[in-house]
């Protein structure tokens, strides 16, 4: 070894020594400059049972299975198989993946293989003599930014917190889908039940059309009152094109979220069912269990720790930055020679580069990355409220609409004893037209409430197994 190629190694232990003390007292603390969050978790629900029982994750996973509609399971698992929306966020937990491998290769050094060969041919004019020759060159190129003060790694951490919300945006698109297909199956059994009440009601109608013609020809009636009941016949079926809209529009919804062409599912669909029943029981567990189990809660509290990350890189542009190069080559006269080179070289270089002056972009982009990380906590918050706020509403949803069922049901049954007892009067000539078809009106207006009250109660409930975060699984 020269005495050359000792002092470059000597100064580049120096420069390490040196580097390695900086590290120990300029490092950051890791501290958030005092931002903190002011969203206080409540230690129970405001509408929740007083049942203590802990969220059951394990239940949630495959909520809808509780309803025990087999055309409910099959329309859930193909939209997870084969939604754009969940295919477009796989993709992007691969792109990300990807990405923070890009970070991850950073850390280590580069090598790079040169190879290059060139020749001459000189003819002099006076002598007409050619003279030729030949070079080549072959040569391993090294490269290594060292990551001393950690800014390498701080951007690694922060690729890999990008990598993890990316992930449970993937879960939270799948909880999204399966409540977004479960609402519109009840939307689409609501308005086939609301449709079988109308054509019910249009038979007990005619009946009473055909017995105010019969009065009218008989000369005890009157074309006024054959007026009023053909009326109310055709305001009862004005409704039915209406529902055969939805019904309609309604199956090409739950087509377009399995990623299916309109009308693919029709056969699946073809035969009219109730709306799903609801499970007995769910165990909501605390507000606690309910966030960590939400996908999306944990995808912020992830963009946190990547914004966090970022502005620890930040500000570790202030800090030196050291770099090792090196270069291995050997030239030969002759290309076969290479292996056997007549010359061999090598190099190894150290360098340490601070910045002096740069007009303020570091500092600049400091702030920049802190208000970044501000909003992304802001961002945290908000979620934690909204998730919150979810759960409370399909709670005191789905109470509500409980109470307006049982007392819906009562007036229904009620009503359907009136109509019965109004359409026997009215035959028998004891009552006017008017309170026969009142009644048929009545009974008519509290079966569709009663229908679309209990599809609203199963919506309130699809809507709590969402909120608790409900609908995804770890592949």
């Amino acid at each position: 070894m020269t005495d050359a190629h000792r002092n470059v190694l000597i100064g580049l232990r120096l420069v390490a020594s040196g580097a390695l003390l900086a590290l120990g007292s300029c490092g950051t603390t890791g501290t958030r400059d005092g931002i903190g969050t002011t969203v206080v978790v409540p230690v129970g629900w405001q509408h929740g049972a007083s049942s203590r029982k802990t969220l059951d994750t394990a239940g949630l996973e495959k909520w809808w299975k509780r309803f025990k509609d087999p055309v409910l399971d099959e329309l859930i698992a193909g939209s997870l198989r084969s939604s754009p929306d969940v295919r477009t966020a796989l993709s992007k937990v691969a792109e990300y993946r990807a990405r923070r491998g890009v970070e991850k290769a950073a850390l280590f050094p580069t090598l790079t293989g040169n190879a290059s060969g060139s020749g001459t041919r000189t003819k002099n004019r006076e002598t007409n003599l050619t003279t030729t020759s030949e070079s080549y060159r072959a040569s391993l190129d090294a490269g290594w930014q060292v990551d001393l003060f950690g800014m390498q790694r701080q951007t690694l951490h922060a690729a890999s917190a990008d990598l993890a919300q990316t992930e449970e945006k993937y879960y939270g698109a799948e909880v999204t889908l399966a409540a977004e297909v479960a609402s519109a199956y009840v939307i689409l059994r609501s308005a086939e039940a609301q449709l079988a009440v109308v054509r019910h009601s249009l038979g007990t109608r005619r009946e009473t059309v055909q017995l105010t013609r019969w009065r009218e020809q008989a000369g005890t009636g009157n074309a006024l009152d054959t007026q009023q009941s053909i009326s109310t016949l055709e305001q009862a079926r004005a409704s039915i094109p209406t529902l055969q809209l939805t019904i309609s529009q309604t199956r090409n919804q739950l087509a377009l979220l399995a990623g299916r062409t309109p009308g693919s599912l029709d056969s699946l669909l073809s035969t009219p069912r109730n709306v799903p029943a609801l499970p007995a029981n769910i165990a909501i567990g605390i507000p606690a269990e309910t966030l960590r189990q939400r996908p999306d809660v944990r995808a912020a509290e992830r963009g946190v720790e990547a914004a966090f990350a970022r502005t620890n890189a930040a500000r570790r542009q202030r800090l030196p930055s050291f770099n090792l190069t090196g270069s291995l080559g050997m030239e030969a006269l002759k290309a076969g020679h290479l292996l056997s080179p007549e010359i061999t070289v090598a190099s190894l270089l150290g360098s340490l580069s601070a910045p002096i002056f740069d007009a303020g972009r570091i500092k600049q982009n400091i702030v920049i990355q802190s208000q970044l990380e501000k909003q992304a906590l802001i961002a945290y918050e908000s979620t934690v409220l909204t998730a919150l706020s979810e759960v409370e509403n399909a709670l005191v949803g789905g109470q509500r609409h409980a109470e307006r069922l049982e007392i819906l049901t009562r007036a229904t049954a009620a009503a359907r004893e009136a109509a019965t007892m109004a359409a026997l009067q009215y035959k028998a000539g004891q009552v006017d037209l008017f309170v026969s078809l009142e009644a048929q009106r009545t009974l008519l207006s509290l079966e569709q409430q009663e229908v679309t009250t209990r599809a609203d109660r199963a919506s309130a409930c699809i809507q709590l197994y969402k909120a608790l975060g409900g609908g995804w699984s770890r592949h």
